[in-house]
């Protein structure tokens, strides 16, 4: 059976090569033509063998997710349901700023954590995404938005500068594949980014977050939401197994091989719910001694939700109190939400597993 090399990293590469009777630097000559050049057939990798290309036809595939729609905002992002195959489809969205352009892939089909204000934990959960499913979204990024730089050479130009894991799902609980795809991000020889220009928002999945900081330490974000134990276990249902001071430990932790000598805290703003100046005030004694900076994110709406987005006033008050504490706090402006791409939006097509859906329903009307 062939095997799809996009699920293999470097290292993995110089095996496949190795079983097959080639040379291990074969393996960087394949990095660079699926990841660096975007290509996909084997015949066009013009500086391998010719006894390699027909082996590689035999044995191999570059396998990617399929477009099943694409939708660009008012504002320039541009958002992709991608296929996954038994009637799943991710969501992957392109946010253009002036100096740079954010990617925000998925790790999973649907989530299993249940975040009470996200619409893609409401969607439940299938299964996770395999290595080339996640890469394979930076892979089509880059070939959707291929643009040509103005120099002599007529090179492409990357138009993906910043990769953020924020789509569908909880990337820790995902940590293998979420892994060796952030190494490929990182790879010299396949996109060579930068450890300060990979994100990865985690909802605070405690001993995965010690790992990723042995194995992969990229940036990170961790979704708070709340200041206390009761309020954030209404919100985000993990806090119960990890709570609060357990975490604010773990990034305590993280700090010491972080590529940025800070945390992101993103702290989504609900009308009546998380956003009062206690809240605020309640905050900035929790984080003392952490260097972090807090990303305020307006609530997006989603059906059924059951939430209402703080308003413009009680966002700015919020902030304030943050920032006349010495903290840093920016508010995220909201790109997307008219094509359903903004934080929190992301819903895609999940056949659901764990029967969320039909659980909640029977929860309304008991």
């Amino acid at each position: 059976m062939a095997v799809n090399l996009l699920n293999y990293d470097g290292k993995s590469l110089v095996d496949f090569c190795t079983e097959i009777g080639e040379k291990p630097f074969r393996a960087r000559q394949l990095l660079r033509w699926i990841h660096q050049f975007g290509i996909a057939d084997f015949d066009l990798m013009s500086d391998l063998a010719k006894g390699l290309r027909e082996k590689l036809a035999e044995q191999a595939v570059i396998e990617l997710p399929s477009i099943m729609s694409d939708y660009a905002a008012a504002d320039g992002t541009r958002k992709w349901l991608l296929s996954v195959g038994a009637g799943n489809g991710i969501e992957t969205v392109f946010i253009p700023e002036n100096s740079r352009g954010t990617l925000c892939i998925s790790s999973q089909v649907g989530c299993a954590l249940a975040c009470t204000f996200c619409s893609t934990g409401k969607q439940g959960f299938n299964r996770n995404l395999t290595v080339a499913e996640i890469i394979g979204q930076l892979w089509l990024a880059n070939k959707m938005l291929e643009t040509c730089s103005d120099d002599a050479k007529s090179q492409t130009k990357r138009a993906v500068t910043n990769v953020v894991m924020m789509g569908m799902g909880e990337p820790l609980a995902n940590f293998e594949n979420v892994v060796t795809a952030l190494d490929l991000m990182l790879d010299d020889h396949a996109y060579g980014l930068s450890r300060r220009r990979v994100t990865l928002s985690t909802s605070g999945l405690v001993p995965a977050i010690d790992r990723l900081r042995e194995r992969c330490p990229v940036a990170l974000a961790v979704s708070l939401h709340a200041p206390n134990d009761m309020l954030r276990d209404q919100l985000v249902p993990i806090n119960k197994k990890y709570p609060i001071k357990e975490l604010l430990a773990a990034c305590q932790r993280y700090l010491s091989v972080a590529p940025r000598d800070f945390i992101t805290f993103e702290y989504v703003m609900l009308d009546d719910v998380n956003d009062s100046v206690a809240h605020a005030r309640e905050l900035v004694k929790l984080v003392q001694g952490i260097p972090c900076k807090f990303n305020l994110i307006p609530f997006n709406s989603f059906s059924d939700s059951g939430y209402k987005r703080s308003s413009a006033e009680a966002i700015r008050v919020f902030r304030d109190v943050l920032m006349h504490a010495g903290l840093i706090a920016t508010v995220r402006k909201t790109r997307g939400d008219d094509i359903a791409a903004a934080c929190g939006q992301l819903a895609g097509q999940v056949k659901d597993k764990t029967h969320r859906l039909t659980r909640l329903k029977i929860e309304t009307v008991q």
